[in-house]
């Protein structure tokens, strides 16, 4: 585990080698065909990535954002999102992160979420404790927060849920307060104690590969929407809570009909 943990983090450094001269620098964007942004930065550091893992680990699999899967019958396969949250590295605001995840027949083993610009890092890795490090303070563990009404609730974006929005405002109905924005540093915060459920949906095995580690290290939980672990060929909807108390009734209510 410690040799994978280290290739893991070597992939983040070369990724966030490559997006820190980038940042706010005025970078052309594209659209890819499903209309969600790219740019030079997401796809050079995926490459950088692809490189450190592959020249350490041959025989693994890849599996990218911007790329594709090489060696896809491999049972160890390397799944990455470069920039996680383009929107926010585009617009200049640094609460994008570098995901990097290693998984084991599809079980993730390993997750890092990484800020590239902020210095901050989130480290997970199966029976393990998350660590985190970072400039601002702060120390890995989600908070306890039994019932849904005192919890803080949040969400990258209406754009993510779609058709789910009836089903994700009972639960939004139900909590305490709700934010918006993050991508992957929300389920990094929630890992300090500073949020409590994020419920997600249209997400793919690169967005949330990474963050189960980290969260499950930190003493939360993260399943799809019916309480079942997330898979690879799942419905792309996605729930973390920091209290496994507060599992079951959001579950409840995001099963209802919206």
């Amino acid at each position: 585990m410690d040799d994978l943990i280290a290739a893991a983090t070597a992939a983040a450094d070369v990724a966030g080698a490559v997006i820190r001269p980038l940042f706010r620098s005025g970078l052309r964007t594209d659209l890819k065909s499903d209309r969600t942004p790219v740019t030079i930065a997401d796809r050079s550091a995926e490459q950088a990535m692809r490189a450190v893992l592959a020249e350490r680990f041959p025989d693994h699999g890849i599996q990218g954002e911007e790329f594709g899967i090489d060696r896809p019958a491999a049972r160890l396969r390397w799944v990455l999102d470069p920039i996680d949250g383009t929107r926010a590295f585009i617009t200049g605001r640094p609460v994008f992160g570098t995901l990097v995840a290693l998984t084991d027949a599809g079980r993730p083993i390993v997750g890092i979420i990484d800020q590239p610009v902020t210095g901050e890092r989130w480290i997970g890795a199966a029976g393990r404790p998350t660590a985190f490090r970072g400039p601002f303070g702060g120390a890995a563990g989600c908070r306890r927060c039994p019932a849904l009404f005192e919890a803080e609730l949040s969400c990258t974006g209406p754009f993510l849920l779609g058709p789910d929005m009836g089903r994700w405002q009972r639960l939004a109905d139900a909590v305490r307060r709700v934010s918006w924005g993050g991508d992957c540093y929300a389920y990094g915060l929630l890992a300090l104690g500073h949020l409590d459920v994020i419920a997600e949906a249209t997400m793919k095995p690169w967005d949330w590969a990474a963050l189960v580690p980290v969260i499950e290290g930190a003493g939360g939980a993260i399943t799809d929407w019916s309480g079942a672990p997330l898979r690879s060929e799942g419905d792309g909807r996605v729930l973390a809570v920091g209290d496994p108390a507060l599992l079951g009734p959001a579950v409840a209510l995001l099963g209802k009909d919206a």
